[in-house]
């Protein structure tokens, strides 16, 4: 826990990830600042759970970002601001690129204008693409295969660079599926539209939804379906506070992957949420998703081992618990 309160900026705060983020900061005594644009995010988490100084406005924005790094003394910057769907960015590349890369970069260059150089960076495990072994290690070959994943490659390709020319550090989190929800209830999941599977076949449960869809039942896994490494969201914020942490300690850039090291099947999940909700799913297979692995599981030694991250909540039952007392809360 840092001496004195030291102000963090997170970008995307008011977003799934981001908020659990914002908790966690907190509880380790930093204030925060959340800077988003509210396309995903959601403004009464911020203000009326989280009660944090809320910034509407967008990483591509350069003249607020300056307003915001002169007005306000930041440490360091989380960054959580990028669309994620992978379909949507194989059919809508430019959306993401322009987002996630250009208003990142955007952003990042406002940062070295300021003299702020410490930065967590939210990325992902799909910028390994089709895995050539399991689990995967941070020096697995990287080999995007959707627009997505190759706009974390580039970002992480950019810190690399700044970190060069400006002595500019960050810590990039190569995270598997994030699921779950705050154990107190407090925050969880909700996208709109919601792609991710647990909260879809939890929906499907409370019958908010009619069907949950199994996206390809062909991939040479156990059972056919795609096989993901979910790791609990209370434990990725954890994460981001410890390489903060790491950062604010004078800590060299670093990549970090954080998963489970172990993997779930998209039936084996819909199988786990029956039994936790004690109610009947419908399924219905259909062709597979594109730009989706067949199995992406990861190892996290090395977050273990120089973060000392050591995740609470590994259990995929109770991950879907977790979630599913907090879709009974918001859907009630």
């Amino acid at each position: 826990m840092p001496e004195d309160k030291l102000t963090i900026l997170v970008t995307g705060g008011a977003g799934y990830i981001g908020s659990h983020a914002v908790l966690a900061l907190q509880q380790a005594g930093y204030e925060v600042i959340v800077l988003d644009n509210l396309s995903y995010g959601h403004r009464e988490i911020v203000e009326q759970v989280l009660k944090v100084k809320l910034i509407v406005g967008d990483t591509s924005d350069r003249a607020l970002l300056n307003e915001i790094f002169t007005t306000h003394k930041i440490a360091a910057v989380m960054h959580f601001a990028a669309f994620i769907a992978v379909g949507e960015s194989v059919s809508e590349p430019g959306k993401y690129y322009h987002n996630n890369v250009a208003g990142t970069l955007t952003l990042l260059e406002a940062m070295v204008a300021a003299s702020i150089k410490k930065f967590v960076f939210s990325s992902t495990c799909a910028l390994y693409g089709v895995p050539k072994f399991v689990p995967i290690t941070e020096d697995h070959p990287q080999d995007p295969i959707s627009p997505y994943a190759t706009t974390k490659w580039m970002v992480e390709r950019i810190l690399s660079d700044f970190d060069t020319a400006y002595d500019f550090k960050s810590v990039c989190f190569r995270y598997f599926n994030a699921a779950g929800a705050n154990p107190d209830g407090l925050l969880g999941e909700d996208h709109a539209p919601e792609t991710h599977l647990i909260p879809l076949v939890l929906l499907t449960a409370m019958q908010k939804r009619d069907v949950i869809s199994i996206l390809g039942t062909d991939y040479p896994t156990r059972d056919g379906t795609c096989i993901r490494d979910y790791i609990h969201v209370a434990d990725l914020a954890q994460a981001h506070v410890l390489g903060l942490d790491y950062l604010l300690k004078g800590g060299n850039s670093d990549v970090f992957n954080l998963g489970n090291g172990s993997g779930f099947s998209v039936r084996e999940v819909i199988e786990a949420a029956k039994k936790i909700t004690g109610r009947e799913i419908k399924t219905e297979e259909r062709d597979r998703r594109a730009g989706d692995p067949p199995a992406l599981v990861g190892s996290s030694d090395k977050a273990r081992k120089i973060l000392g991250w050591n995740p609470q909540y590994p259990d995929i039952n109770e991950i879907i618990a977790h979630a599913w007392q907090w879709h009974q809360k918001r859907h009630a």
